[in-house]
């Protein structure tokens, strides 16, 4: 029995960290006191303790204690006898590398199938599909496998972006790379705009927020759903 929020970002245009989206988190971790962080992802190359301390003073707005999963002596009982977990964002290679090493990818998605309630954001959202390969990030550390915990029957791009027909950038959309994407692969692929997020009860996953997604499916032409929209079918 699942109990998730898998977002695109931590954070949105003029909102402080987690703020958009506090009473969804109220909800998911109801009667949880404390919620074990993974700050493996470690966005801009920050210390572990840093990362944590920005995770604990957006918990403590209502009211839950964060404890990192680096301060273990055994990641993975941790994880097991976790009440709430939650991965934040940052760098998907890096973070996926760290999860191998410590051997967490079988404990991490046996205690969310069980029911442990589950917050990712940006990477630690990209983790939850079936592969990393549409993560926007740098791939810096090279892990064991591109595979994820397959918690979802499809793939994430967390910030998914539209084209701007007024920008000068010449480099790939981000709809050119998920199509490169689809030449070698053809698991579908939820682009995630800012402030949008997946609300995952039991096995019915939810759109949520106050955009619509991007879909792209193998060999059909990517179309938009709105927010509320169930996405189970995507498979």
């Amino acid at each position: 029995m699942k109990k998730m929020i898998i977002a695109s970002t931590s954070t949105t245009h003029g909102s402080g960290y987690l703020e958009y989206i506090l009473d969804e988190l109220s909800v998911l971790f109801k009667n949880i006191k404390t919620i074990i962080f993974v700050p493996y992802a470690r966005p801009s190359g920050i210390s572990h303790n840093d990362y944590t301390k920005i995770a604990s003073a957006a918990f403590a707005k209502i009211g839950k204690n964060i404890v990192g999963l680096h301060t273990f002596e055994n990641p993975q009982i941790a994880i097991e006898k976790a009440d709430g977990i939650f991965t934040g964002g940052g760098n998907t290679f890096v973070l996926l590398s760290q999860l191998y090493k410590h051997n967490l990818m079988v404990p991490l998605k046996k205690a969310i199938n069980t029911g442990t309630p589950y917050l990712g954001t940006s990477a630690g959202s990209n983790i939850c599909g079936l592969t990393i390969k549409t993560t926007n990030d740098m791939p810096i550390m090279y892990p064991p496998s591109f595979n994820a915990l397959g918690l979802l029957p499809f793939n994430i791009n967390p910030h998914y972006l539209d084209a701007d027909a007024n920008s000068k950038h010449m480099g790939e959309t981000r709809e050119t790379r998920i199509k490169e994407f689809h030449y070698h692969n053809t698991p579908p692929v939820v682009g995630l705009r800012e402030g949008s997020w997946l609300l995952v009860e039991n096995e019915a996953i939810t759109l949520k927020g106050a955009l619509s997604a991007r879909i792209f499916e193998y060999n059909k032409p990517p179309y938009e759903l709105p927010t509320g929209t169930f996405l189970n079918d995507l498979n």
